[in-house]
């Protein structure tokens, strides 16, 4: 089974929407309320990391298909909003037909 480059963007995008609500919703409370720094320490990371995988993949997809630059702004501003990247996961799976 081929794999698209949109489908691997938006699962992307959907990992790295769950490990932000991880960050916001566990790990803040763990170093605010516990004193327990360390998880927004690795959680962060694990963040950071998945989204500098989330961007790059929105290039590659934004130039390979030659995306408007409305839908690329579109979907990279929904990454920096909680819960953004499933709420325009519908409109993604449209763009992927």
């Amino acid at each position: 089974m081929k794999v698209s480059s949109i489908y691997l963007l938006r699962m992307a995008a959907l990992t790295e929407g769950v490990s932000f609500l991880i960050l916001l919703f566990v790990a803040m409370p763990l170093k605010y309320l516990f004193a327990m720094p360390l998880a927004v320490k690795w959680v962060g990371w694990a963040h950071g990391i998945l989204f500098v995988l989330f961007a790059l993949l929105l290039a590659y997809v934004f130039f390979k298909y030659k995306w408007p630059f409305l839908r690329g702004v579109l979907v990279f501003v929904a990454a920096l909003i909680p819960f953004g990247p499933f709420l325009i996961d519908p409109r993604m799976k449209e763009w992927e037909k």
